[in-house]
């Protein structure tokens, strides 16, 4: 599915409608608008067919290409000035009518003033009247221009002019104001997000050029002057500096960098000047990825986002049948004069456009995806923002997720006459091909480099451990399942040390053993107790770790329940079983979260995965719906706490707008209320449920 930028396309209903006739073409897999954005995500192999349809439905409505540069945004900004220009013209032109007629009831003066009246409907209405009359040369009689351009005539037929004109006029105001809370809010969510650098200083033979990130290759070097952005990712090579990462994991408290350490795209150099060489292409980097992961992520759209476009599908034939019920039935059963009760059909026919809901709701799920991304949390679409807040059961991976993965060898244990430096030795021949965090301790704690050595055959056994024939010696070393499968005797009581344990065997001989320790992340209780009082009662974790060693980490974490000695393929059905135990009936959303390889497949199987960024493999962080950029827990009951106020303003939204306008088309059908107050019920709603939306990018 490729992305799109679309332009000129106004009005939410309109967008929604424009979906649907895409999606029905057969050159058309698949088609989303999201009006948020001014975003198309199509599948298609006839774009220019595509054009034509949207140009046909939506005459002046373009679609680009997006434009791959640094910087790059969406064009097509809403000119405020000359909108307020002619709605203060048309206002005031309005009452001066009013006022001339009033000064001036006699005829044939009073004709000048109906004919300002007129002036200021035709110029103000203009863009609907044109509007309406296409779609119904097109069969389209049931959106907002048809409803407007329908009731406004009529009113004018039963006499009402003033009122014509009024609903008309207030209406364009209605939509201008509208129109610019949208492009504010679209100000708002890319401010939040966007962290893209514009330009890099390439080191070249004649000192720094400066260029676009895309055209800077893995292994080119580029300088950092202080104050400036991180164009790509890579490692410093000279220099240190204090890295403001917040854009990127909303952490506020600058990191120290120097040579030799990797440094992120987006990040800011805040002290020294740095030579970093580019080890991704910008396409790859850290900070193109959170941009594509925020800007795509309003295309999975929730359910309730899906029940809202549905719902406004039947919503407003329903209203113009009622409508039509009102004018017609009361007057023919002897209720009144068809003049009254048209008039109160009207009234019904304003408050119907449903625009109110279909831009609110949308765009309080991409707000809380871009105030999510702000704090350094990315979630993947609005369908898992909505799953966040359901979550009733959290299951947890230990190393790497709980406890911060790096690991410190506390002892070693040799055994059968091999003394210490032995069981060192072999341990790291074994474990020098593997990018585990217990094998990068172990190579790490070694007392002296080994030197070239060859290694004839190498195999790594998933959950087990690796083998070698190294000096026609094979050599094993991994966990207690590794020595039982492959029958090498050894002490049982192994299993009982504080600590993850390396065990190492030559020949089938067992050596002895290493213990490595790992510790808890500094805010894993305040997290767990956090989850505990958003009514998580269900938190488990689950470790390939043997359960001596889970078992003090789990209880130092506060949590109670726990499942160790797994294998990666054990973990999913575990969890499974897990799944099925904490959240009974359906009622509730599951949540893993994890940092390895063999977290995929059950980051795969839960309503929403997690993976920790930072240290989280690539395969992780793809198989995930939201990614912690920090690897900070706290993150969990955030990213759960912004989902549920998201949650709140969006049916906050829905209730309001629909309680609004019910109660105007209750009070029109009895007369109370007016076509001045049903404007209010629909472009007063509209703007009220948007404002209420833009709160959630205040946090």
């Amino acid at each position: 599915m490729k992305k799109y930028g679309i332009e000129n396309l106004d009005c939410a209903n309109c967008a929604m409608k424009v979906e649907n006739a895409l999606n029905s073409m057969e050159c058309v897999k698949s088609a989303k608008i999201v009006f948020s954005t001014k975003s198309l995500f199509i599948d298609t192999d006839d774009m220019e067919k595509v054009r034509r349809k949207v140009d046909e439905l939506e005459p002046g409505v373009t679609i680009s290409e997006i434009r791959k540069e640094a910087g790059a945004a969406s064009s097509g900004g809403y000119d405020v000035r000359r909108g307020l220009t002619e709605i203060a013209s048309y206002i005031a032109a309005f009452f001066a009518a009013l006022l001339w007629i009033k000064l001036y009831p006699e005829k044939p003066l009073i004709y000048a003033g109906y004919g300002l009246l007129a002036l200021v409907y035709f110029a103000s209405g203009r863009d609907v009247i044109i509007s309406a009359f296409r779609n119904m040369g097109r069969g389209r009689f049931f959106d907002e221009n048809f409803l407007m351009t329908f009731a406004t005539v009529a009113a004018f037929f039963i006499g009402a002019y003033t009122e014509s004109v009024a609903v008309m006029l207030f209406y364009r105001t209605g939509e201008f104001f509208q129109g610019w809370a949208v492009n504010k809010s679209r100000r708002s969510i890319k401010a939040l997000v966007e962290v893209r650098p514009d330009y890099a200083n390439l080191i070249k033979d004649g000192g720094p050029v400066r260029v676009s990130p895309y055209d800077v290759a893995p292994g080119d070097i580029i300088a950092v002057n202080p104050g400036e952005k991180i164009p790509l990712d890579g490692v410093i090579i000279k220099g240190s500096t204090s890295l403001d990462q917040r854009a990127l994991t909303g952490e506020s408290v600058p990191k120290r960098a120097g040579e030799g350490e990797n440094v992120l795209a987006g990040t800011v150099s805040l002290t020294g000047l740095i030579e970093v060489r580019v080890t991704k292409p910008f396409a790859e980097s850290s900070v193109s990825k959170i941009l594509d992961l925020v800007e795509n992520a309003a295309a999975n759209k929730a359910k309730t986002e899906n029940f809202i476009t549905t719902f406004a599908k039947y919503y407003t034939p329903a209203v113009f049948a009622v409508a039509f019920c009102v004018a017609v039935v009361p007057p023919l059963a002897g209720f009144g004069s068809f003049d009254e009760w048209i008039y109160r059909a009207l009234v019904v026919l304003v408050v119907s456009c449903p625009c109110a809901l279909l831009i609110s709701v949308p765009l309080g799920y991409f707000g809380g995806i871009g105030l999510a991304s702000k704090k350094g949390i990315l979630v993947k679409g609005a369908n898992y923002l909505e799953a966040l807040s359901e979550v009733k059961a959290v299951a947890l991976d230990k190393t790497g997720t709980l406890t911060k993965g790096v690991f410190r060898v506390t002892d070693i244990v040799p055994y059968n006459g091999f003394s210490r430096e032995d069981v060192m030795r072999y341990a790291v021949m074994a474990e020098s091909r593997s990018s585990h965090p217990i094998a990068v301790s172990i190579r790490g704690a070694a007392a002296e480099s080994l030197g070239e050595f060859k290694i004839d055959d190498y195999e790594e056994i998933g959950g087990h451990g690796v083998r070698i024939t190294i000096d026609r010696m094979i050599v094993m070393a991994g966990s207690d399942k590794m020595l039982h499968r492959f029958g090498v005797e050894h002490d049982s009581r192994v299993c009982g040390v504080m600590g993850s344990v390396a065990h190492v065997a030559v020949d089938g001989v067992y050596a002895g053993h290493i213990i490595i320790s790992d510790e808890l992340k500094e805010d894993t209780r305040q997290a767990v107790e956090a989850l505990k009082k958003l009514g998580i009662e269900n938190i488990a974790v689950m470790t390939g770790d043997n359960r001596s060693a889970a078992g003090t980490m789990v209880e130092k974490a506060g949590i109670s329940e726990y499942y160790a000695d797994l294998m990666p393929e054990d973990k999913a059905e575990v969890f499974r079983e897990f799944a099925a135990n904490a959240v009974k009936g359906g009622r509730g959303k599951t949540m893993y979260a994890g940092d390895g390889i063999n977290d995929a497949p059950v980051l795969a199987l839960a309503d929403v995965g997690v993976s920790m960024g930072r240290l989280g493999s690539d395969a992780a962080i793809e198989m995930a719906d939201v990614v912690i950029m920090d690897d900070s827990l706290m993150k969990l009951p955030e990213s759960i706490k912004i989902a549920k106020k998201t949650k709140v303003i969006i049916w906050q939204n829905i209730i309001f707008a629909l309680g609004i306008k019910a109660l105007f088309v209750t009070l029109g059908f009895f007369g109370v209320a007016t076509i001045w107050e049903a404007v209010f019920g629909d472009v007063g709603v509209a703007l009220l449920a948007l404002f209420n939306s833009m709160r959630i990018l205040r946090g």
